[in-house]
């Protein structure tokens, strides 16, 4: 792992995303898929499950029986005809994902998401979707992780008899060009106001909960700092008492209909929080961008605010 060639990585999103948007105008990437199958399995670990669990919820929404499971888990659902297996891997060499998988081979339909050619995970797949991210020199993943989203959104719109196009990905390379290019304006000042002694915590709505995941893990993962992610709705359960003690400060992703109640606990005992792509009373500081107000683009862009924290940390200590 490296911290220089981690923000190469990070700097490189624009270009990466507008490959895959041509991808996917182009079509073929989902071809060969059953067109009817009773259940949409996901199976993946760390960033992957993270997006996944994302992608999971969105089908449901749509009436369509879908699950995200950690691939360690040995009460998963039992190898079945009808279900479409969605094994999820950068690598293609997740120890996990490889043992889960395995048990659905000649039996359930299996797609490999992948970022890498003829790596274990396409043996015996019934079909592979490649990420077309690129190697990942700093060997953290994070253009991985959105193409892994920006396809998912994609199979989303395939599973319910939309078009599947490049258009979402493309406003996202524009957005994400957006936070590069300014980057210099917004990124002291949410160093500073982010950086305690307590960690950083990580806020999301349950829609966009990988991207708290996501953000806490860059910090933990390249500057090895303490970082939490939460659900905004579940944070007053579970996350609330930490302000009571600690030097709270938290990157809040707006979005819930309960970031008031999380924030008004933050303005009574003085916490700090940074929102990215929108505003909230009592915010310390925020960070916007180009085309935010969408969710989809949010969901896609949004993690590189905490990637290039964690970046400067990492390179600086």
């Amino acid at each position: 792992m490296d911290a220089g060639k981690f923000l190469d990585d990070l700097l490189k999103k624009p270009e990466s995303l507008d490959r895959l948007a041509t991808a996917l105008d182009a079509g073929g990437l989902f071809d060969g898929l059953p067109t009817t199958v009773r259940r949409v399995l996901f199976l993946g670990m760390g960033s992957s499950r993270y997006a996944a669990r994302v992608a999971a919820l969105r089908l449901r929404a749509a009436g369509i029986d879908a699950a995200a499971d950690y691939a360690s888990t040995s009460l998963g659902y039992p190898p079945d005809p009808a279900t479409l297996v969605v094994a999820i891997s950068a690598t293609g060499g997740s120890r996990e994902t490889l043992e889960a998988v395995a048990r659905h081979h000649g039996v359930s339909f299996v797609a490999a998401l992948t970022n890498k050619d003829g790596s274990p995970i396409t043996k015996g797949a019934d079909h592979v979707i490649p990420m077309l991210a690129g190697p990942e020199e700093g060997g953290v993943a994070c253009r991985t992780f959105q193409h892994t989203l920006a396809l998912l959104l994609a199979l989303f719109d395939q599973r319910v008899g939309q078009g599947v196009d490049g258009a979402l990905v493309r406003r996202a390379a524009e957005a994400t060009q957006d936070l590069l290019d300014r980057r210099s304006d917004w990124l002291p000042g949410v160093l500073e106001l982010l950086d305690g002694p307590h960690g950083v915590y990580t806020i999301a709505p349950a829609e966009r909960l990988s991207s708290a995941d996501q953000s806490a893990l860059m910090v933990r993962e390249g500057p090895r700092r303490q970082a939490t992610a939460c659900e905004t709705g579940d944070w007053a359960h579970v996350d609330v008492y930490l302000t009571k003690t600690y030097d709270y400060r938290a990157l809040l992703f707006p979005g819930s209909p309960y970031d008031g109640q999380a924030m008004e606990w933050v303005r009574e005992r003085g916490s700090t929080v940074v929102t990215v792509g929108g505003e909230v009373a009592g915010q310390a500081g925020g960070v916007r961008y180009r085309h935010d107000d969408d969710p989809g683009v949010a969901l896609l862009t949004e993690t590189l605010v905490a990637e290039l924290v964690a970046a400067s940390w990492w390179a600086h200590g």
